[in-house]
This record gives C-alpha cells, sequence and structure tokens, in this order.
C-alpha cells in the first residue's frame, strides 16, 4: 500500500513521457545565477524514499538471510518491470550525482591550477633572484679581469724598467 501511495506520489511529480519529448521548458525548477555548494551536492528526496539510500536489504544489518533473498528476488522482478515513473526517478537522481561529481570535478581542476600558479609565482620569483645574482657576479667577474689586467700591466712595466727576469702567468 505505501509503495502504491510512493509511486503515485512520483508519478503526479514527474513529467509524463510525452511532456519530456516535448519541446516546451523542462518541469524542474532552474535557479539562475550560481548556487551554493550545499545545493548542488544536496539530493532530493523523490517519493518519500531518502536521497542517497539504498532500499535493499543487502546494506540492512537486522534483515535475515532469508528476508535478504526475498528481497534480492523481488528486487530483480522490479528492474525488469519499473514504472515509468520509477523510471524517470532513477534518471533524475543519475543526472544529480553526475551533477554533483562534476562540480566536484571542476573542483579539484580549480585547486589544481591555482596550486600551479603559485607554483609559477615561487619559480618566477627565485628566477629573478638568481638572475640578479648572475648579474652581480658577472659584473664582479669583468671588474677582476679588468683590476687583473692592469695589475698584470703594472707587473710587465716594472720588469721592464728594472731588468727582472720573473715569469708571470
Amino acid at each position: 500500500m505505501q509503495e502504491q501511495a510512493t509511486s503515485s506520489l512520483a508519478a503526479s511529480s514527474l513529467p509524463s513521457s510525452s511532456e519530456r519529448s516535448s519541446s516546451s521548458a523542462p518541469h524542474l525548477d532552474i535557479k539562475e545565477g550560481i548556487e551554493s555548494d550545499e545545493e548542488i551536492r544536496r539530493v532530493p528526496e523523490f517519493g518519500g524514499e531518502a536521497a542517497g539510500k539504498e532500499t535493499s536489504g543487502r546494506e540492512s544489518g537486522s534483515a535475515t538471510g532469508l528476508e535478504r533473498t526475498q528481497t534480492t528476488v523481488g528486487e530483480s522482478q522490479r528492474k525488469r518491470g519499473r514504472s515509468p515513473a520509477e523510471k524517470e526517478t532513477k534518471r533524475l537522481k543519475r543526472l544529480l550525482r553526475n551533477r554533483v561529481s562534476a562540480q566536484q570535478a571542476r573542483e579539484r581542476k580549480k585547486a589544481y591550477l591555482s596550486e600551479l600558479e603559485n607554483r609559477v609565482k615561487d619559480l618566477e620569483n627565485k628566477n629573478s633572484e638568481l638572475e640578479e645574482r648572475l648579474s652581480t657576479l658577472q659584473n664582479e667577474n669583468q671588474m677582476l679581469r679588468h683590476v687583473r689586467f692592469h695589475l698584470m700591466s703594472m707587473i710587465e712595466h716594472f720588469r721592464l724598467r728594472y731588468h727582472i727576469a720573473v715569469k708571470i702567468s
């Protein structure tokens, strides 16, 4: 009895197959703008069934083996002969799960890109520091070569002037 009420409740809130195939606006309310994370991840309840909960006997801790077998047989029969409302409910739940999954993937991608951008900034800073150090060392090297050249020329001048036989390398 409760199952019939659930099916009729779900069927009354869902569009028929002819309404779904028509080109008119979809029956589901779509909010304009950006939704919050809670709104995106929330799966609404259809037909009194809790969102995200499975009704199979396999997950019930209090069910005996016989009850589990009966539930499994009943489920396999329902799978073959599902009503359009049940099919639509299942389809909507799948669409919502896919939407949540896609949002989570976008968030992971955004976090990954943010991490990469931070890494790029750090590497650019390190690169500029190293370029500055390289420039300083090149200037110092050039200055020391210039000093060495002048010292060598002075030594050569004194050697020739005072006839000193010293070889400088």
